[in-house]
Formats: structure tokens, C-alpha cells, sequence
């Protein structure tokens, strides 16, 4: 099983001196991953409802620093030399499709082989809408990005005709140093998995319990049954809060369960009060729990 880190994007801890000195650390412990997430704007009225906690409501107000990921990104590729880095999840909508594949293709350029594009169709409809997605086909909108994601990166003459796009004869380079970036799609729903049979390289689970994870590896199996895809070829990963109030023994039992339900990839996101608190859950990690996965 590898192992990632999420890096302090929003909050106090969002900060060059902290994302640089906690990507180094990582590095240096070891971390296979380092990871960023994705908001562009924060509402100050968001009526849509957060899917990850009880209550619904966006933990962050708008008044938060919230850096933007691929920046970011470009940023941790100059100060480390081999950790992969990635979105999780990059929220497809936000971005024309051709500039995002343009600004991915060049940080894994500089970067050879280390960006994995975590990818999503995203929750909040004012976040949404406000780049001109509408929100209700905000998932075929997605299906026509990844598309172009792909051709961009393949093909020497770019030509695509579609719902939401159409265009043709670019050239986009530079190419990913592999022809190819992976992407992991995130996303729990019925339609989210059926898309990750049809166009993704894997799946991005996130926050789930073992029993919810093997639900939805089920109905992910029967996702690629329908599509005509081996389940085998896609890597799974999970992103997992990492409860600084959880023993070794707990964040091992939890951690092993995922692993033998086919979880190849976690990524750990700690809380992200100021950079010492972040290095010490990050060693304690490293030291306690990662030599007995």
C-alpha cells in the first residue's frame, strides 16, 4: 500500500514556508504522495450541501486563504525530486478543458511521471455555475473534459466535436512525460463509478469506512462488467482524515482493512493548525504505523 500526504492548502498553515519545508519532509519519510484540493471561490451563501460530514454544511468560511491547486503544485515539483503529486480532487468544471490539460501536461513535463490527476464533477452548484457549467449536466460536461484531457496529451493534431466542445487542427504541447497523465475519478454515485469503468485509470474513495468502501467496490465491479473493463486495471485509493486522537493500533486495523479490500493508494489528510503540528502527525505516521502495513 503507498501512502500520501495532503498538503495545507487553505487555513493558516497555507503558507510557501510550510507547503515547501512539509513537501521536503514527506519526501524525506518517505511519503509516496503529495496532494492538493480544489475551490476556486467560497460562497459566502452556499445552499448546496456538503456530502462529507452529518450536517451538510462547507467547514471553511469565505474569509479562508484557499491557494489554487495546480499553483500549488508547481510550487512542491521545485523544492522535491521524486514524490508524485496530485489533485484530490480537481474539480473538472472549473477549468477549460484544453487549459487544464495544458497546465497538467507542463507540470508533469517538469516534473517527469509524477502527477496523477485525481478528478471530480464536484458538489457546490454556486461554485459551479459561476464558470458557466451547468450544474445539472455538470457530469456529461466532465466526460467530454476528460475526452479532450486525453486527446490533448495524445494526439499531434487536437481535433474534438461535441456537446460542450467543439474545435479543431491545435497543437498542445508539451506532452506528459509517459504520453499520459493517470486519473483517478472520484465520486460515490452510480453514474460517478460508471465513469470511472469507462474513462478512468482508477478510482478516488473519499473518507470511506471498510464496509462502505466494499459496497462500493461491488457496485464498481458490476460498473465494469456493464462497460466491458477489468476491474483489475484500476488502482483504487482512498483519502482518509487522520484523527490525531486515533492510536497506532486503530489507524493500523483501519488502514490493513482497506488494503485487503484493494485499496493501493491512501491519502492522509491531517488537521493543519501551523507546520509543527502537521511534521509531528506526519512522523508519528511514518514511524508508528506505515512499517506495519
Amino acid at each position: 500500500m503507498e501512502v500520501g500526504c495532503h498538503l495545507p492548502v487553505y487555513g493558516p498553515a497555507a503558507t510557501r514556508e510550510a507547503l515547501t519545508l512539509f513537501a521536503r519532509r514527506a519526501e524525506a519519510l518517505g511519503y509516496d504522495s503529495l496532494w492538493v484540493s480544489d475551490h476556486v471561490v467560497i460562497p459566502w451563501q452556499i445552499r448546496s450541501r456538503y456530502p462529507y460530514n452529518a450536517t451538510g454544511d462547507f467547514p471553511l468560511s469565505p474569509s479562508t486563504d484557499f491557494l489554487e491547486p495546480l499553483t500549488v503544485m508547481a510550487l512542491v515539483a521545485g523544492v522535491t525530486s521524486k514524490i508524485r503529486l496530485g489533485t484530490s480532487v480537481l474539480v473538472l468544471p472549473h477549468r477549460h478543458p484544453v487549459l487544464t490539460a495544458k497546465m497538467l501536461a507542463t507540470l508533469d513535463h517538469l516534473a517527469p511521471g509524477r502527477v496523477i490527476l485525481g478528478a471530480g464533477v464536484g458538489w457546490m452548484r454556486e461554485e459551479i455555475e459561476l464558470f458557466g457549467v451547468p450544474y445539472e449536466r455538470r457530469g456529461a460536461w466532465s466526460d467530454e473534459a476528460i475526452a479532450i484531457l486525453r486527446a490533448c496529451w495524445r494526439e499531434e493534431r487536437v481535433t474534438f466535436k461535441g456537446r460542450f466542445f467543439a474545435f479543431e487542427g491545435l497543437g498542445c504541447r508539451p506532452r506528459p512525460a509517459n504520453g499520459t497523465i493517470p486519473i483517478w475519478i472520484g465520486g460515490h454515485t452510480e453514474r460517478a463509478l460508471r465513469r470511472v469503468a469507462a474513462l478512468g485509470d482508477g478510482w478516488q474513495a473519499a473518507f470511506p469506512t471498510a464496509d462502505k468502501l466494499a459496497a462500493g467496490l461491488a457496485d464498481l465491479r458490476k460498473a465494469c462488467t456493464a462497460a466491458g473493463r477489468d476491474p483489475t486495471t484500476l488502482t483504487i485509493s482512498a483519502r482518509l482524515g487522520l484523527p490525531a486522537r486515533k492510536s497506532a493500533d486503530e489507524l493500523v486495523s483501519e488502514l490493513r482493512a482497506l488494503r485487503d479490500l484493494g485499496v493501493a493508494h491512501v491519502i492522509l489528510e491531517s488537521r493543519a493548525r501551523d507546520l509543527p503540528d502537521m511534521v509531528a502527525t506526519c512522523e508519528r505516521f511514518a514511524h508508528d504505523v506505515r512499517p506495519r502495513l
